[in-house]
């Protein structure tokens, strides 16, 4: 359970330390799991898999949640050659279902189980939500883009030493024109879940992390 290391809660004299942020550490160490009979009943895990994530989760993170920053630490590990800050800022923001500013064990058993043994509905639904920047029920071309962009910078430029500085605009230009299929410059949950259900090369990789755990 390396996904989540927490950084150990600093011990800075009361003088120097933001009352406001006390208030935060606090509430977040007091943070406990819904019951593991609950999250069983709400993942695609059992009991004996989630006392094990918790197991792992509790023993890096004490505080029971993920702060973005920390979450932005971790992503960086595992894309040592680029800079993945924005890409796991998007996907911090799609862990965090209630918008708190933080993820707990909650959220991130119920992301990890959609994500590795959720129907292909439930995978796409997901990945809308991730690319609905502005969560408004909508993905639009910028929005496709930064998402893009972000994903580049994450593998780095040297992994793509024959790719262009346009290439994620071309790339996003083909997918929205296979998307957008009323041409009204958005791309519906409906259009979305569509095209992806047309393409084999999406359909594979959402089978890819399925026995994982």
């Amino acid at each position: 359970m390396k996904l989540f290391p927490c950084s150990a809660a600093k011990t800075s004299s009361p003088a120097v330390q933001n009352s406001v942020e006390d208030e935060l550490e606090m509430a977040t160490v007091r943070h406990r799991p819904e019951a593991l009979e609950l999250l069983e009943a709400q993942s695609k895990f059992t009991k004996k898999e989630l006392q094990i994530l918790y197991r792992g989760f509790k023993n890096e993170c004490p505080s029971g949640v993920v702060n973005e920053e920390t979450f932005k630490e971790i992503y960086s590990q595992f894309f040592p050659q680029g800079d993945s800050t924005t890409y796991a800022h998007f996907l911090f923001n799609a862990f965090d279902t209630d918008h708190n500013g933080a993820v707990s064990f909650e959220d991130f058993i119920k992301g990890l189980s959609i994500l590795l043994r959720g129907t292909v509905q439930e995978k796409l639904n997901w990945a809308f939500n991730l690319y609905d920047i502005n969560k408004d029920g909508y993905i639009t071309k910028e929005e496709m883009l930064d998402i893009m962009k972000a994903i580049y910078d994450m593998m780095g430029k040297c992994t793509y030493p024959v790719l262009k500085e346009d290439a994620p605009r071309q790339h996003v230009e083909t997918f929205f024109q296979k998307m957008d299929k009323n041409k009204d410059g958005v791309v519906t949950i409906d259009e979305f879940i569509e095209s992806c259900q047309k393409d084999e090369n999406i359909m594979r990789s959402m089978q890819l992390f399925e026995n994982v755990i």
